[in-house]
């Protein structure tokens, strides 16, 4: 098994990855979400591959704190196929996560994970990788329409 940087023959793979991670899409959304990921500097993505098959990736992004005078990796997207898991390949695409985070001279290396049942063991993980639980996170979707109106709101 091998950590690398995603090649974009990798696409169709990280579609079946996706699905189990919660998100199903199609071809066609991912490649066009992946080019926008791609334009983006502070963007990588890192895959694990096993007998030519990925199996794994991590997308990563780094970021300015507001509130220290450094900077911070988020862990965006985080996922190993559920056939391959418990295997180490999780550990190592978070070391490797890690190793990067270090290039960039960031300071931490942080992640949020949904509070669903289905997420319990992939929290034991984190946690046994050393991250901790610190904070509780809060999403709002925005209705595009309703800003331009000046709502604000979701009604």
């Amino acid at each position: 098994m091998r950590v690398r940087e995603f090649q974009t023959e990798d696409m169709p793979q990280l579609v079946h990855l996706m699905d189990q991670l919660g998100y199903p899409t199609s071809l066609e959304k991912l490649e066009s979400r992946f080019s926008n990921i791609q334009s983006q500097a502070n963007y990588h993505t890192l895959v694990a591959e096993l007998n030519n098959k990925v199996v794994g990736m991590v997308g990563l992004c780094h970021n300015l704190f507001y509130e220290y005078d450094s900077s911070y990796v988020r862990i965006v997207a985080f996922i190993v196929d559920t056939d391959h898991r418990r295997k180490g390949i999780g550990e190592k695409l978070m070391n490797e996560a890690e190793k990067w985070a270090m290039e960039q001279e960031a300071t931490y290396i942080m992640l949020n994970s949904g509070n669903r049942e289905e997420r319990k063991a992939a929290h034991k993980f984190y946690l046994n990788m050393g991250y901790k639980d610190k904070s509780t996170g809060f999403a709002k979707p925005l209705d595009q329409q309703s800003i331009k109106n000046g709502k604000g709101r979701i009604s």
